[in-house]
């Protein structure tokens, strides 16, 4: 089949300007300079006319008597003759003044687009600027900012505002980074034992049926470990990517249950449970509010000591409907309270141990909080452990659809 050939566009010389911002402003400039010049020739050629305008007084004619004399009347029409020649030469004045104004108003519209175009460049300097270094900065030199230089104008504002966004990505980049790092550790390390423990029974000639079954039990439990982090990962991440579907949930309900579910660890280590459970209604996606809850209650669990307290609250406040749990257990620095809150941190020496948690589950309820648009409160208590609040907004008003 035979393709048309692409009809070829005009000669580059017959082509219109591209229409940048230094164009536009070039054209705005040099209209404005023109549009002043005319109006300040325009006005000096109404005064000019005026002033060289001759006046005629008749006051003397009018005081004369009816019956005048031949001198009088000489008089008169010479002053007429007179009148008549200052007109003309009035007229030939104004013509040669509006003709030296229209040669001034050429002048002006020639030197209002070089003028025009000069300026805008001025102006539009700093804007090339920032263009520049933006397309400079890439994912691997974050680190660099723009830091213009200059009046705190509309220009320097916009470079600031530059600059905050490029280290909100170097933040996040560098927690991706770091998120896939530890998630890659922490995914190896089971598969690696669990080699090491195939290639070591299979080498040892002695090994029997009970010993066999013990590595399969093993394995089972690092199978089910691996599970429980590749679901962690998986709700972290579509907690990230935004809420699906909206309900209204209570969230004493919701607690109540996580609640029930967690009462066979709370009694193996003996914890206190004061639960002041109120009715609070909570507009969002009840798998991830349920997630959350169920992760701030495994979270004072797993990170109490035997004997230790809990303490669960739901309350409806002017704020909307706020989760509140409070555990016993080691003491927590100040400075190390926002650390728990990003993908493998924990307290201890390791990243994560073998315990059931991989230091997910504060992130997590991080993630789907921040998704709710809810906020997170959490201080480290004199005595040891933690106290978590979240806060999420009141359900909007009005039948929903």
């Amino acid at each position: 089949m035979h393709t048309p050939r692409p009809r070829p566009g005009p000669p580059r010389w017959l082509r219109l300007p591209r229409r940048t911002a230094r164009l536009r402003l070039t054209v705005m400039y040099g209209a404005a300079f023109l549009a002043c010049g005319a109006a300040v020739l325009g006005l000096t050629y109404l005064l000019e006319g005026r002033a060289k305008n001759p006046k005629v007084s008749l006051s003397e004619g009018s005081k004369a008597n009816v019956s005048v004399s031949l001198q009088q009347a000489l008089q008169q029409a010479i002053q007429q003759v007179r009148t008549a020649g200052l007109g003309q030469i009035a007229a030939d004045d104004r013509r040669h003044l509006l003709i030296a104004c229209g040669i001034a108003l050429a002048i002006i519209a020639v030197a209002a687009a070089p003028l025009g175009w000069v300026i805008a460049g001025r102006v539009l300097r700093p804007l090339s600027t920032i263009t520049a270094a933006a397309r400079r900065i890439s994912a691997s030199s974050l680190n660099e900012r723009l830091a213009l230089p200059g009046p705190d104008d509309e220009l320097k504002e916009l470079a600031d505002t530059l600059d905050s966004l490029f280290a909100r990505l170097e933040a996040s980049f560098g927690a991706q980074r770091r998120f896939a790092a530890n998630a890659s550790h922490e995914l190896r390390t089971p598969l690696t034992r669990e080699r090491t423990l195939l290639q070591v029974t299979l080498a040892d000639p002695a090994a029997t049926t009970g010993t066999w079954q013990d590595v399969s039990r093993e394995l089972l439990a690092s199978n089910a470990e691996q599970e429980c982090l590749i679901e962690a990962l998986l709700t972290l991440a579509s907690s990230e990517a935004g809420l699906g579907e909206r309900q209204l949930t209570d969230l004493a309900a919701v607690t109540s249950a996580a609640l029930a579910v967690a009462r066979p660890a709370i009694s193996r280590l003996g914890l206190n449970v004061h639960a002041g459970i109120q009715p609070a209604t909570v507009d969002g996606d009840p798998l991830l509010v349920q997630q959350l809850v169920t992760n701030l209650i495994d979270n004072a669990v797993r990170h109490n000591i035997p004997g230790g307290d809990i303490q669960i609250t739901t309350t409806t406040s002017q704020a909307g409907a706020v989760l509140s749990v409070t555990n016993s257990g080691q003491g927590i620095p100040a400075a190390e309270l926002d650390r728990l809150f990003q993908p493998f941190q924990r307290l201890g020496p390791r990243p994560a141990r073998r315990d059931g948690g991989h230091g997910l589950g504060l992130s997590i309820v991080r993630a789907i909080a921040t998704a709710h648009g809810a906020s997170i409160g959490a201080r480290a208590r004199p005595e040891g452990g933690l106290a978590v609040d979240v806060t999420f907004l009141p359900p909007p008003p009005g039948p929903r659809i």
